[in-house]
């Protein structure tokens, strides 16, 4: 960190000096100064290994043969990586739908009450915890041993306490997924809520008290304009926590390590390319999650830039 803080300055330092010693210096090498470093650190950091994993996966496993295509169509065809792609949509329509959901219905239940400073905290605290914690947090609360033994797990001593036999909730497929998913709607509940509860607090009074005097109340008044007046922030949160998702690695690698059919593209990515060593299919596998984000981050764009207009 040191080493990088004294580069910085360095490179600050050297850039300020030559642009600031010629005497009306041109604007465009002022420009240059300042941008090229951070356009070459780009073009090198992100760029070239974007190139480069799209090379990669035309390849075979090692890189010795071009394959064209071949490396998509089996991440697509192969019975194993469907489950993958369908393990991949299921989060991705899940966990925003969910997760903004509810945390719009929390930031409409505690606005302007009077625990509502604390209610927030509580509900936010999942999102200071890193996704690894996190999932080994769940990881024990999941936890099953045999019907003979104590549990452990919450879960399972709760099913215990009402006569019911303990599950093995990480292994049972397909509902394994759903109980891995909701560990990253936990997370990213207080994240929409945050931002829903600014979106709904920024609604003018006046359109409020229009409304009440027009007879709104309860859920007429959330249908007809707390939902449409935080629409932009709405289409933002759902957009922003659907990108998140889709690079979901850390829950599905730390509570199942992709077993027991609960992989997602990235963790599949993780394990051809360092695990069993097959580079190509890997890429390809990197290059379709790269297909999959590009729409979501034009539409954030959009739907931010057209928000601050409205603004």
């Amino acid at each position: 960190m040191i080493i990088a803080i004294l580069f910085f300055i360095v490179v600050m330092g050297l850039i300020l000096f030559l642009v600031d010693r010629p005497k009306n210096a041109p604007r465009w090498l002022v420009v240059l100064g300042f941008v090229g470093p951070a356009v070459l650190a780009i073009g090198f950091g992100l760029v070239y290994p974007a190139l480069a994993t799209m090379w990669s996966s035309l390849f075979n496993k090692n890189g010795a043969e071009f394959i064209g295509l071949d490396n998509y169509v089996t991440a697509v065809t192969e019975p194993a990586f469907q489950t993958v792609l369908r393990n991949t949509i299921l989060w991705v329509v899940l966990v925003p739908l969910l997760s903004t959901f509810l945390g719009l219905v929390y930031a409409v239940l505690v606005d302007r009450t009077r625990i509502e400073r604390w209610a927030k905290t509580l509900m936010f605290l999942p999102m200071a915890i890193s996704m690894v914690g996190a999932s080994i947090i769940w990881k024990f609360v999941y936890a099953v041993r045999g019907a003979d033994y104590d549990q452990i797990g919450l879960l399972n001593q709760l099913l215990v306490w009402l006569g019911q036999e303990p599950r093995s909730f990480l292994i049972d497929s397909p509902w394994n997924n759903l109980f891995l998913i909701a560990v990253m709607v936990w997370i990213q509940t207080g994240f929409a809520m945050t931002i829903l509860s600014a979106a709904i607090k920024a609604i003018p009074d006046d359109i409020v008290e229009a409304a009440r005097l027009d007879g709104l109340a309860g859920l007429q008044m959330f249908r007809y304009i707390t939902v449409p007046s935080i629409r932009p922030a709405l289409v933002v949160v759902l957009t922003t926590i659907a990108m998140a998702t889709l690079k979901v690695f850390d829950i599905v690698r730390t509570m199942t390590n992709g077993n027991y059919a609960t992989s997602v593209i990235a963790n599949e990515f993780y394990d051809q390319s360092f695990r069993k060593a097959n580079a190509g299919l890997g890429a390809a596998l990197a290059v379709i999650l790269f297909i999959f984000v590009i729409p979501l981050v034009i539409y954030n764009v959009r739907q931010m830039r057209l928000s601050e207009e409205i603004r």
